[in-house]
């Protein structure tokens, strides 16, 4: 029996009431955020690593844009940027860094596998997704050198995954990822379309839209610092950027030597390196010449009894040459101002306020292999060093790498059988949107059980 006409009206009044009170809080939900920071973990094609560095291309990769490694074979991209709909899932995001693959060298030097992937970006909508990424490829035979812009580079299989309605971190984790017909011919032909490539992870933070800026009082250009002179030793601010060494920090990290590193005293951690910051010292924009110590340490430790602490970091640049010095603490013993790499520094003129250097190769010094145990020879290769001196007051150093905040990895994303797995339940929900649903389902519960006893009403006053 149908509930009488007050009991009906009552419910729809509750139902009202509480669609109301829901609808601007989805529609907050649901308004497209930024991403900003974060990180992409792939291996690219682990069995082209092992072939690129195998007996017959005998070839090496290398890091470029502040890219990284993490675990055994994989490469990790950084610094996202992209926006995220969590009403219809469109997620778009964007990130820094590359690789760079040589192989089979041929006798002028040149060789005939020469591979860059970078800029990696990645694209969601409609249930489907693509990884795109900038190419640039040398033909197999001819050695024709191709270049093109995020070439849509691998299909992301995304059966089971819902994308609508996360909140941050939005994360997912081992993407199937598939080579499209495309990506193969940029690959320079090493694989066929539908060739499986390593999973995808990543995991991106992302901002709620912010509000409309007040109306200045007064149009117009906005004020700007107002800018010093590059005069000889004087700058307002440095900072250097170096990462030791990558297979070091891996040996540090992994299955032998079970450590880690510890950072002290203002150095920060960008990934694949470290930052020294508040550069102290002088600088001559004539001569290109530098002379600066810089703040903060990294001491690495390891359960095989490596503890190993590079403080005091200090660099200097003359005549187009650079070499980096830090006090190194190694097993009770410090051994101060040690010179323990080089490099070229070729030019190193102000511009726009800044003068840079980037990713400057550096060679170790033989004082540099005794600090770190004869682990290394000298003359070994090292990683690169970039240097940003800020000769304008006005002037911004570099970012450093943005990994974004780390994903909860017990909740990733998961994709049941029976049911579809969101990124609000794959990356750690905000209580906001807890909260959001948990008084959501409680109202909603409350209407339901208003309409029950509604209906019971009217039946019991048709049966009276």
């Amino acid at each position: 029996m149908l509930p009488s006409r007050p009991a009906r009206a009552l419910a729809v009044m509750l139902l009202t009431a509480v669609l109301g009170a829901l609808l601007p809080v989805a529609s907050a939900q649901a308004a497209s955020r930024t991403v900003q920071g974060g990180r992409l973990d792939w291996g690219i094609k682990s069995s082209f690593q092992s072939y690129v560095t195998g007996p017959i291309a005998n070839g090496s990769w290398s890091l470029t844009g502040g890219a990284a490694t993490v675990g055994g074979s994989q490469f990790r991209f950084h610094s996202a940027t992209g926006s995220y709909d969590p009403a219809t899932g469109a997620f778009t995001s964007a990130f820094s860094g590359g690789v760079h693959f040589l192989g089979h060298r041929k006798s002028d030097g040149s060789h005939e596998l020469d591979l860059t992937i970078s800029r990696p970006t990645v694209r969601i909508a409609g249930g489907g997704g693509t990884l795109y990424a900038d190419m640039v490829s040398k033909a197999r035979g001819s050695g024709r050198v191709t270049s093109a812009a995020q070439v849509p580079l691998a299909t992301l299989g995304l059966s089971g995954i819902e994308m609508k309605g996360g909140t941050t971190p939005v994360a997912l984790r081992n993407v199937p990822a598939t080579l499209t017909a495309q990506g193969a011919k940029a690959f320079a032909g090493y694989y066929t379309a539908g060739t499986p490539l390593d999973p995808v992870s990543l995991s991106v933070d992302t901002l709620a839209p912010a509000g409309k800026p007040a109306p200045s009082k007064s149009p117009g250009k906005k004020p700007q610092p107002k800018k010093s002179p590059a005069a000889a030793g004087r700058f307002e601010d440095a900072a250097v950027d170096w990462g030791v060494r990558r297979t070091f920090r891996e040996y540090v990290t992994g299955s032998i030597g079970k450590g880690k590193w510890t950072l002290a005293d203002g150095a920060q951690d960008g990934g694949a390196l470290f930052r020294f910051p508040r550069g102290k010292g002088t600088y001559d924009p004539e001569k290109r010449s530098l002379d600066a110590g810089f703040a903060g340490s990294v001491r690495f430790t390891g359960a095989d009894g490596l503890d190993l602490e590079l403080s005091s970091v200090a660099v200097e640049v003359k005549a187009g040459k650079g070499t980096l010095s830090a006090d190194v603490h190694s097993d009770g013993d410090r051994r101060e101002a040690v010179p323990l790499i080089t490099f070229t520094a070729k030019d190193f003129a102000p511009k726009d306020g800044l003068a840079v250097l980037t990713e400057a190769p550096t060679t170790l010094t033989a004082d540099g292999a005794k600090a770190f145990g004869s682990l290394y020879r000298a003359g070994t290769a090292m990683d690169p060093v970039s240097l940003a001196v800020a000769v304008d007051a006005g002037a911004e150093l570099p970012a450093l790498p943005d990994l974004g905040s780390a994903a909860d990895p017990s909740s990733e994303p998961s994709a049941p059988a029976t049911e579809k797995a969101t990124p609000a339940a794959a990356a750690a929900a905000d209580s906001s949107t807890g909260l959001y649903l948990g008084l959501g389902g409680g109202v909603l519960v409350a209407a339901a059980g208003a309409l029950y006893l509604a209906r019971r009403r009217g039946t019991r006053r048709t049966t009276e």
